[in-house]
């Protein structure tokens, strides 16, 4: 009887039902995790450090990457079965790979090259055994389809962009943590809307495992930080995401974001990408060092330098995010390449309008301190 019924139960038709239960085992699974993690951490003194350039003074644990990492796999695994299986194992394979990966770098410090080939084993994996990939541009740049080499190639440079983009994203409370929570229920709507059961099952298996994770890292008492496990699994999921989406607008032309998916995909996950951007630039042509050596010079730093605390920078960068993303779903049916502009102009300008202001206030002291003295 049981196996009648599993062989004839589509998780669509009780899609409501079915994404309210993965939630609760995420959220559960992730919530119950946690007074292990501190015992463990606490007891084995697995803590981070402050140092000259921390935004924390006390010691802290690292490791709430492993109640993220525990969630997913108790979804995948309950769940699994009745999705698409060979796409959910590879995935958690992936998932292993940057776990141990991520831990240890937590753990013991790891090289940026070991992460590097870790990073693109978990990619290729998933890439050629799945051929979940980016087939082309969507026009834009007058490129629709691309070689099967140069779309494997360009698809892999897509998963260390977003990995390494959300691991670098991980400086202040919450901001990592909050940004991949956005991220995952955007993902999970068009999921839902395309009917691709499995990914928003995963979308929201993270949002579940992330709330408690985000409730304790915005704490003061309790604190904790998902460390390099943590940025690199959520990095890695979202990757897949944007993969997975953009593959398939491309190959249906009937699909409502036929026109728009690369950019809604860009928009929604604009601010790591911007801040990526604008650290490589920063670091390697004007300080002349690795893009992987760490500073303070992200724009949550700069943010930071201008008054507001952590909660509310994390705010005003989630909230502008999410306000291009809506934009950017808005605007789909525009021509593709007017599209990317709007966003790069809207998105540029919301991130640095804080700034100008600041610059605007300080001239206008400047100002009026220099007709006192005259």
């Amino acid at each position: 009887m049981i196996q009648d019924l599993l062989e004839h139960f589509n998780p669509l038709d009780y899609l409501e039902l079915w994404l309210t239960i993965v939630f609760v085992i995420a959220f559960y699974m992730s919530y119950s995790a946690f007074p292990a993690i501190f015992s463990v951490a606490e007891a084995k003194h697995l803590m981070d450090e402050p140092t000259d350039r921390s935004t924390h003074s006390i010691r802290t644990p690292t490791l709430g990457g492993i109640s993220i990492y525990l969630s997913l796999v108790l979804v995948i695994t309950t769940t699994g079965a009745l999705l698409d299986t060979k796409i959910l194992l590879l995935l958690l394979g992936g998932l292993t790979i940057l776990f141990f990966l991520g831990l240890k770098d937590d753990l013991l410090i790891l090289s940026p090259k070991k992460k590097m080939i870790g990073q693109l084993l978990a990619a290729g994996l998933l890439i050629v055994f799945t051929d979940t990939r980016i087939l082309g541009f969507s026009g834009l740049l007058g490129i629709t389809i691309l070689p099967y080499w140069i779309s494997v190639s360009f698809t892999l440079f897509v998963y260390v962009l977003i990995i390494n983009a959300y691991n670098l994203i991980d400086g202040i409370d919450g901001l990592a943590g909050s940004l991949a929570l956005f991220a995952s229920a955007a993902f999970a709507f068009v999921f839902i809307k395309t009917e691709d059961v499995s990914m928003a099952t995963i979308a929201v298996g993270i949002i579940g495992a992330l709330l408690p994770f985000l409730r304790l890292n915005f704490s003061k008492k309790n604190k904790i930080f998902m460390g390099d496990t943590g940025s690199m699994i959520i990095g890695f999921l979202i990757a897949f995401f944007i993969v997975r989406f953009i593959g398939y607008t491309q190959t249906h032309t009937y699909s409502q974001y036929h026109n728009s998916g690369p950019i809604l995909a860009l928009a929604i996950v604009f601010f790591p990408l911007l801040d990526t951007l604008r650290i490589f630039v920063i670091r390697l042509l004007i300080h002349k060092k690795s893009p992987f050596e760490a500073d303070n010079s992200h724009l949550h730093h700069r943010f930071l330098q201008l008054g507001f605390s952590h909660i509310r920078t994390t705010f005003i960068i989630v909230v502008i995010n999410v306000v291009l993303a809506i934009f950017v779903y808005f605007i789909g049916d525009l021509e593709i390449h007017l599209q990317f502009i709007l966003m790069l102009i809207v998105g540029s300008l919301l991130y640095s309008i804080f700034f100008i202001w600041n610059w605007i206030k300080r001239q206008a002291t400047r100002n009026k301190m220099t007709k006192h003295l005259h």
